[in-house]
This record gives structure tokens, C-alpha cells and sequence, in this order.
């Protein structure tokens, strides 16, 4: 689609997992033609994550050729497949051919692994030195401590973030989504497309370097903990924040609702929902600062009132007098919600042989573009499905030699 930002441009795909595949991703759904690169001998490992889909619905073991994995499902989409063994001694060439004239390569292996294999930055700018080369990692080029290999889990316990939520004194609280594997590609995409725009007026392409510690960290950077830390305000206050009273999640009677009200005018209109104005001249909670002095009686007014009613009644009266406040949905009610929906935030996942999948989503583009398009339409591809159009059809291979290559295990 040529309205599309990325259009014409071509990327090479040699992640795995999720944090590089979410990267090519948002490339693809931006317009890049993504082709990835799976190894001929299984694919990419996310293959083999259950639960699968296939023509009997959601499954938690594949039992027939048709059951593909839901992870694949949704970070496969808009990329064309193709098999080829890096290892392999043919398969030098054939990297070769694939690289010569794209935009873009991005890999997520462990540092050293691209050079043994030949593949790494300097082998591939030999071939083409406009390429821009991405890569993710745990801790970046030079490696990290230990095995030097990271998963999320890893990046979250490294980063601090672990040690930012709960209640004082609580243990370590692991984010349920795995937010080092899904922060470190939009770095990625950022560093990326950056680097494309300056090979363009350059003609040179460059190294990208990006690192899950990295983009993890320079988020708990953002809040000022060590200030916090400093002044004695706790870094770990549970469900409210108590520097921003009235701020935090609150217990209703069927639910919860967040509540965000740290200046004046939100903090006054609380109480008047409340129907208690006679407290906002009250010296405790007339201003700022009198509030975070007093926030644990302020949150307390606030969470019995909130108690005894419905979320609905409390939302209600929240936002009749103009204060940020929402129920706390579930992950399967906040993918239903028609707004995400009609933006294609959220949109439902596509199996590449039985189409539409009720009660499935899957990730959107959520960027809205005024003169250009974004979006992910198409399944995933079966392990090696574009073999013959991408070595054919694009890169000129005879059918015989294609058929060579995948009787030697090459492709």
C-alpha cells in the first residue's frame, strides 16, 4: 500500500520471541515490507507457546497442522515467511541476496551470536551500506552480568521497577505484562526510523542499539525516586500515591475505581461528589500540600464513601463535577472497549485459514495518521509459506534452485 509511511521499504527479520518481533511488527503495520526469517528446523520458538488455534477453536496442545500458536498468530501478522539456516555453508549467499537491497535489518540474538554466524553489523554493511541494522537485547552490545542472556522476568528484577508498586515492606511485585520485552522495540521502531530518515539525506546507514535494562531503567528514571527517597516520601504507597492526594485506586462496593485528583480544583470537586463542601475550607485538605500532610485521612473519607456505593454511582458523581476518574476493567473488558476498537488499537485476531476468530484480539498500530494509513490485515505466515515468492519472485531464483536449496536443508 503505497499510503502507508513505510512503503517501499524493505526489512529484514531475524528476531524471535517477543521483543524483536514486536518491533518488526509495528514496522510492518507501518507499511514495511517485513520478511522474517525463520530457521527451516522448527521456526521461531514462539510456535511452540500454547494455547494454539486452529479449525476445533483454542487448544492447549497442537494436534493438527492447522493449530497455530496465539503468540505467532499475533506477531506474524503483514510479514511475508521464509525458511533459511543461518548455519547452514549455502546459506551465506542467500543471506547475501536478501540484504543487498533492503532498508532495514532487525535481529534479537545474544551479543556475539550474529558475528559467529557472519551476520553481524560489519558483514552486513559490507553488502550494503545504507542498511540500517537494529539490534535488542537484555543489556545491549557489550552484554550483561551472569549468563549474559535476559528474559522479561530478568529485566524487571534489574530495573527496580519490581520495587516501585505494593505496599511497604511487601516483597517484589513482577508486572503481570512483560513490559522489558514490549518497551525495548519502541525504542526500537523510534531508533530505527530515526536512523532511516538520516541515511536518507546521508546515504549511510548505522548500527542500532538497543537494550531491554536499558529502556526499562530510563522509565523508572522518569519518576524522580531518589528525590522521593530523599525527603522520606515512600517510593512504595500500595493503591494510593499519597504525594498526589486525593490519587490512587479505591474499593467500591462491586469494584474498584481510579481516582486522579492532585490539584485544586479535581481535589474539591471529590469532596463536593462526596457532599461534603463544608471540607474544603477545612485546613487538612484546602490546599496541595495540606493534603499530602493529611493524605491518609483524606484516603480514608474517600475509600468509605466509596465502599458503601456501586462503581457506577461513584463514577457517576466523580465525573459530574469534572474529576478524572474510571472503573478498573479486566483485560478482556478493556480489548472490548468500541473506542479502541474503532481506532484499530485493538483489533480481532486472524487465523490464516479459518479468518476472523470470535472473542480473540490482537494488537493494533495505535497511531492515527491524518494523510497516511497504519494497520495490520493480514495473518500470520505458515513456517516458510513465502518461500517461493520471496526467492522467486523477488530475489529471481529459479525454481530449481529453490527446490535445491530445500532438499539440502538450506532454506
Amino acid at each position: 500500500m503505497t499510503d502507508q509511511p513505510l512503503a517501499g521499504r524493505t526489512v529484514i527479520d531475524l528476531t524471535t520471541a517477543l521483543a524483536g518481533p514486536y518491533a518488526t511488527l509495528l514496522l510492518a503495520g507501518l507499511g514495511a515490507t517485513v520478511i522474517k526469517v525463520e530457521n527451516p528446523a522448527g521456526g521461531d520458538p514462539a510456535r511452540g507457546n500454547a494455547p494454539y488455534l486452529g479449525r476445533a477453536g483454542l487448544r492447549l496442545a497442537r494436534e493438527e497442522d492447522t493449530d497455530l500458536s496465539v503468540s505467532i498468530l499475533a506477531r506474524g501478522r503483514n510479514k511475508l515467511g521464509v525458511t533459511l539456516d543461518l548455519k547452514h555453508p549455502r546459506a551465506e549467499g542467500v543471506f547475501a541476496d536478501l540484504v543487498r537491497d533492503a532498508d532495514i535489518v532487525v535481529e534479537n540474538y545474544s551479543p556475539g551470536v550474529t558475528q559467529r554466524l557472519g551476520i553481524d553489523y560489519p558483514a552486513v554493511r559490507e553488502l550494503n551500506p545504507r542498511i540500517v541494522y537494529t539490534s535488542i537485547s537484555g543489556f545491549g552490545a557489550e552484554g550483561g552480568p551472569g549468563s549474559g542472556k535476559a528474559m522479561d522476568t530478568i529485566i524487571q528484577a534489574l530495573s527496580g521497577i519490581m520495587m516501585t508498586a505494593g505496599e511497604p515492606g511487601d516483597g517484589p511485585v513482577r508486572s503481570g505484562l512483560p513490559i522489558g520485552d514490549l518497551l525495548a522495540p519502541l525504542f526500537a521502531v523510534i531508533g530505527t526510523v530515526s536512523a532511516l530518515l538520516q541515511a536518507d539525506r546521508t546515504g549511510e546507514g548505522q548500527h542500532v542499539d538497543v537494550s531491554m535494562l536499558g529502556a526499562l531503567t530510563s522509565f523508572v528514571a522518569c519518576e524522580p525516586f531518589e528525590a522521593l527517597d530523599a525527603v522520606g516520601i515512600p517510593q512504595r504507597t500500595g493503591q494510593t500515591v499519597p504525594r498526589l492526594a486525593p490519587f490512587g485506586v479505591l474499593a467500591a462496593a462491586d469494584g474498584h475505581v481510579a481516582l486522579c485528583a492532585p490539584v485544586d480544583a479535581f481535589a474539591h470537586g471529590v469532596l463536593r461528589a462526596m457532599g461534603r463542601d463544608d471540607l474544603i475550607d477545612d485546613e487538612r485538605f484546602r490546599t496541595r500540600d495540606r493534603r499530602v500532610r493529611h493524605a491518609d485521612e483524606l484516603h480514608e473519607l474517600i475509600g468509605c464513601w466509596c465502599a458503601e456505593r456501586q462503581v457506577a454511582e461513584v463514577l457517576d458523581a466523580l465525573t459530574g463535577q469534572g474529576v478524572p476518574a474510571a472503573p478498573v476493567r479486566t483485560p478482556r473488558d478493556a480489548v472490548g472497549d468500541p473506542l479502541v476498537r474503532r481506532r484499530e488499537e485493538v483489533v480481532p485476531l486472524l487465523h490464516p485459514e479459518y479468518g476472523l476468530v470470535d472473542g480473540l484480539s490482537a494488537t493494533g498500530v495505535p497511531i492515527r495518521f491524518s494523510a497516511a494509513r497504519a494497520g495490520l490485515d493480514r495473518p500470520a505466515p505458515r513456517l516458510g509459506e513465502h518461500n517461493d515468492h520471496v526467492y522467486g519472485g523477488l530475489l529471481g531464483y529459479s525454481a530449481e534452485r529453490i527446490a535445491t536449496l530445500a532438499a539440502n536443508s538450506v532454506i
